[in-house]
């Protein structure tokens, strides 16, 4: 870890083999990834339609999931957001379930709390919230 409380992730498995080996292995190959664990959205892209999947860390609030929409703190969003917020309903799977979600971004109000559950699960959001301008959203996704 550095001076700034950064640490830099493995990036050695990512990306579509990231997915496609989890979703092989029902989770057991990327579930964990530099020991936080993640799971995979998938969206339905708001120009093309088209389903599209991400893998994410996340941290859960009650039965709610927790995504964060850093791009490691670049200046815009990620894709997999805006795909969100134009077409809420999504599916998650975690290891080998699989459950449709609703996703919402966190209030204000709301935030400064989940802020704290995600940060304790990945500190690099701090980090990442100094890279950039833009306030980043955190992403709740509630089972339906």
């Amino acid at each position: 870890m550095s001076e700034t409380g950064y640490t830099a992730p493995d990036l050695s498995l990512r990306g579509a083999e990231h997915i496609a080996r989890y979703r092989e292995t029902d989770g057991e190959v990327g579930y964990l990834w530099n020991g936080v664990p993640t799971l995979l959205l998938t969206t339905v892209g708001r120009q093309s339609g088209e389903k599209r999947t991400s893998a994410l860390i996340f941290a859960r609030d009650g039965d709610d999931y927790l995504v964060v929409a850093s791009t490691g703190g670049a200046p815009k969003h990620p894709a997999w957001y805006w795909n969100l917020t134009a077409h809420p309903e999504a599916e998650i799977q975690v290891r080998g379930l699989h459950l449709p979600v609703v996703g919402r971004t966190a209030s204000e109000d709301e935030k400064p709390r989940l802020w704290k559950i995600v940060t304790a699960s990945w500190p690099n959001y701090d980090v990442y919230q100094t890279r950039t301008d833009r306030v980043i959203p955190v992403v709740v996704l509630t089972p339906s």
